[in-house]
């Protein structure tokens, strides 16, 4: 029998007939208008929900969808998804962890080099006849401090260890079995480090985890670059770090209300933004695709599905 797929994502058009071919009927549901209308109208046909972390799908949706089985998420992070409603039903959750890692970490290594070296300020003033070459730092041998250490975070890591001769440190939920050192808190990674990226999920137990304590921790000639969650820093705290120049200077491509971006970031000279891209590459948009259809077929085959996500 066809299985359905309420599909809520709205960047992986191009592989999405990989579904297709395999036998899922899609019903594409991209903005919340679309979305509530086709829980309304088809909510009882409704087998797989395909959706992103901060899209999600909450205790009201679940229960308007009496068929559904399987939540999949795109990415690694299910910060809006509702675990316990999804386990109260029986319902398994997966993500797509490690499926984007490759193309996050990039993004990650490029901010932080476009706002170390000062990239786009150089280009808008060269562009403008201005040839002012200012001195900026290097950053082979530097500290690189990473907050997350799971698939993102490794692959930023071995970029950072093994490409630019950088000393690694990393804080995580647990210790791992890494060559790299482990601090004990975000305040003693922050204190460590010359760039500290944060790689870690959103969520409740994340919220906040970068404020003006580990900000000033990381010091004047420190740089933040964030391609996790927008809600793991403190917004106004890490502006006003800017603004003061507690810190060097910050690289965003998460922002507390997307597409919003707040004025405050915008007229700052010391940060580069980016439109949450990271993982917005043509191999990664198939790798994640192609993940969940695993997930699928390895769920409705009877068989433990690749990537479970645990309430």
């Amino acid at each position: 029998m066809t299985k359905t797929v309420l599909v809520l994502v709205e960047t992986v058009d191009d592989y999405l007939p990989l579904l297709e071919e395999h036998g899922y009927r899609l019903i594409h549901a991209k903005t919340p208008a679309l979305r509530a209308e086709a829980i309304a109208r088809q909510g009882g046909e409704i087998d797989v929900v395909l959706t992103r972390g901060p899209l999600g799908i909450t205790a009201e949706e679940i229960a308007a969808l009496p068929l559904l089985r399987l939540i999949c998420v795109i990415g690694a992070g299910y910060e809006a998804v509702d675990l316990h409603a999804a386990r109260a039903r029986g319902i398994v959750v997966t993500n797509g962890a490690g499926a984007n890692a490759s193309a996050v970490a990039d993004h990650a290594m490029a901010l932080l080099f476009a706002v170390v070296r000062d990239i786009c300020r150089a280009d808008a003033t060269t562009r403008q006849g201005q040839w002012n070459r200012v001195i900026s730092p290097s950053l082979a041998g530097k500290r690189l401090g990473i907050l997350g250490l799971g698939a993102v975070g490794m692959a930023i890591a071995r970029r950072g260890a093994l490409g630019f001769d950088m000393q690694v440190r990393y804080h995580s939920r647990s210790r791992r079995d890494v060559p790299y050192q482990y601090c004990e808190s975000v305040l003693e990674l922050a204190r460590e480090s010359d760039f500290l990226i944060v790689a870690t999920p959103g969520g409740a137990d994340t919220r906040g985890l970068v404020g003006c304590d580990v900000l000033d921790a990381l010091g004047p000639q420190g740089f933040l670059v964030n391609i996790a969650r927008a809600s793991v820093v403190s917004t106004a705290e890490m502006v006003a770090a800017l603004r003061e120049g507690r810190i060097a200077g910050a690289g965003l491509d998460v922002f507390d209300d997307e597409p919003s971006v707040p004025d405050e970031l915008k007229a700052l000279g010391n940060v580069v933004l980016t439109p949450h891209v990271a993982a917005q590459t043509p191999e990664a948009a198939r790798d994640m695709v192609a993940l969940v259809l695993k997930n699928l077929q390895a769920f409705f085959a009877g068989e433990p599905v690749l990537t479970p996500v645990s309430p």
